[in-house]
Formats: structure tokens, C-alpha cells, sequence
């Protein structure tokens, strides 16, 4: 892994946000309020940290419904660590992960698969919860476009992986042996998802997912109401989960950019200034998928110690 470049990165990002607050600080003094935004950062980082708590015991269910149980333990440190890389397209650098499960003796197809199913769940939990206030119909649609388009496509190839297989021969019989590989990955991958297709699982997976995701929701709108932002409590809460949806759709490394110019859209559309929502949107962001990611690089480096002392 080549974690310095991937440090540099964030640190740019990072700076870059700096950089956009200070250009935005026309009519309101960031430094005048910022303070007591970033003064919530304990709290939510609290909540946050809580739903991280909530998305593992699904993930740790979700392998030992498929017969690949693993240390409780061990598995929240492997958990973890995909947060690193989070801040990716479509969030694949979770797939980290397979490092460290691999050392628990959990195979590579299978955290894949519980990667995807995962995200699946995720993307229809969110998608509920944007959709519980709607302040742009074209927004909302957009978003319900991209999430039906990647659940039917999820569920289609997962219960006739056979397309995919027949894709991965054409592609063999054209010489395009990288595609044919790919597609025989996925169609094992995907295959590997019809574990978890029973109502029973997928019952409590999505309900653990929808408390997951309602506490970072929650704590959107506890940040809102300590800087006395007012605004509809259901649009409150339905605002960052629409955000989200905008920041996955748009592809961009953990939907950096579009994600807070969701936010910034959303705040303005109940008369909130440009500065005060650019300083909400960056900072839910800290709290949560920022401070995901100096979880995942924690979790690698407890897992990197333990495994040099294991050899020693």
C-alpha cells in the first residue's frame, strides 16, 4: 500500500477545504463561527463511531450467516481499516479489508460479497431516508435513478450469475482475457450474495443498516440545531442522506465535492448563507467519513503491530 500518497492526497483535500472557506468568508467570519462548529466534532464523531459499531455487527452477521465466523475482535480491527480508503470512487478502497480478513482465514470472494451486499444495503437505507423530504423533485429522481439502475442490476446478476459467466466466455472467445476474468470474479462475488437473499437476514441487515444510518443522520441535525440553523425537522434529517446519494452518484473519490455541495445546495434552499452551509457541510464531513478515515489508518496500524509481534 502506498499510504504516503495516499495521506498526501487527503492532506490536499483537506487544505483545499480551508482554501473554499476562507474564498466563501464574505458576510460571516469563519473564524467568528467556526469554533463553535468544530466544537461538536466530540459529539459527533461519538455518533458516528456508534454507527461504525452498528455497520460491523452487521458485516460480522453477515459472515457468520455464510459459515466464515471470525474473532469479534479481530474483525472490528479488519472492519475498520477499510475506512482508510474510504474517500475512493463508489468507496472500492474498502476492499482493504481483504488484507486483513484474509488473516482470519476469511477468502477474498467472500469480503468482496459481503462488501457489495453491504453496500446494497446501504444505498436503499439512505435512499429511504433522503426520500423522507423531498425539496427537489430533479434532485430526487436523479438519485432514485441511481440507486434502482445499481439495485436491479445487483439483484438480476446475483440470481442469474450465469449472464455474467456467458459474458466472461464471449469475452474469452474475443481474446479479452482481463474482462473475462472480471466477469468470472463477479459472477462468484455476486453468487456469493444469494447467502444473505433470505428474508430473515436480509430483515435484520437492513434494520441494523437504518440505525446505522439514522444516528449519522441525527447527527446532522444535532449539528444544525447547535448553530441554530432552522429548518423543518424531516428536511433536517433527510439532508445529509440526500447528500450522500449525490456524492456516490457523481463517482468522485468519496463523493468529495459533490457531497458538500449537495449539503450547501439543500441549507441554501431553506435560506441559509453560503457560509454558514460551506461550514456545515465541511464540518459533518470531519465528523464522519474524515474521521472514518483516521479510524481505518488506527485499525491498520494496531493490525500491522500485532502481526510483526505474531512473526517475532
Amino acid at each position: 500500500m502506498r499510504l504516503g500518497k495516499v495521506l498526501a492526497g487527503y492532506g490536499l483535500i483537506l487544505l483545499l477545504y480551508l482554501v473554499v472557506l476562507l474564498m466563501a468568508d464574505k458576510s460571516k467570519g469563519f473564524f467568528e463561527y467556526g469554533h463553535l462548529a468544530l466544537a461538536q466534532l466530540p459529539v459527533l464523531m461519538s455518533l458516528a463511531l456508534l454507527s461504525y459499531g452498528l455497520r460491523y455487527a452487521r458485516w460480522y452477521l453477515l459472515l457468520k450467516w455464510s459459515g466464515h465466523p471470525c474473532s469479534a475482535l479481530s474483525g472490528w480491527w479488519a472492519y475498520l481499516s477499510g475506512f482508510a480508503l474510504t474517500a475512493t470512487p463508489g468507496k472500492v478502497g474498502e476492499l482493504l479489508r481483504i488484507r486483513y480478513f484474509g488473516r482470519l482465514g476469511v477468502s477474498a470472494d467472500r469480503v468482496v460479497s459481503a462488501f457489495v451486499f453491504e453496500r446494497a444495503l446501504d444505498l436503499a437505507v439512505v435512499f429511504v431516508l433522503a426520500a423522507l423530504f423531498i425539496a427537489d423533485e430533479q434532485m430526487f429522481w436523479l438519485a432514485a435513478s441511481f440507486v434502482s439502475m445499481f439495485l436491479v442490476a445487483l439483484v438480476v446478476a446475483g440470481l442469474y450469475p450465469e449472464i455474467l459467466r456467458q459474458l466472461s466466455v464471449f469475452c474469452v472467445q474475443k481474446q479479452w482475457m482481463k474482462f473475462s476474468r472480471m466477469f468470472e470474479f463477479l459472477a462468484n462475488v455476486l453468487h456469493g450474495c444469494r447467502a444473505w437473499m433470505k428474508p430473515w437476514p436480509m430483515a435484520i441487515s437492513l434494520m441494523i443498516g437504518a440505525a446505522a444510518w439514522l444516528l449519522t443522520s441525527f447527527a446532522f441535525v444535532y449539528l444544525l440545531d447547535r448553530l441554530e440553523i432552522q429548518m423543518p425537522w424531516l428536511a433536517a434529517l433527510s439532508t445529509y442522506p440526500m447528500a450522500m446519494l449525490a456524492g456516490a452518484a457523481s463517482m468522485l473519490p468519496g463523493g468529495v465535492g459533490s457531497t458538500e455541495a449537495a449539503i450547501v445546495l439543500q441549507l441554501k434552499w431553506h435560506d441559509v448563507d453560503t457560509t454558514t452551509a460551506l461550514l456545515v457541510a465541511v464540518v459533518i464531513r470531519l465528523g464522519t467519513m474524515w474521521f472514518s478515515v483516521v479510524c481505518g489508518f488506527a485499525a491498520i496500524l494496531v493490525q500491522e503491530v500485532q502481526f510483526v509481534r505474531s512473526i517475532d
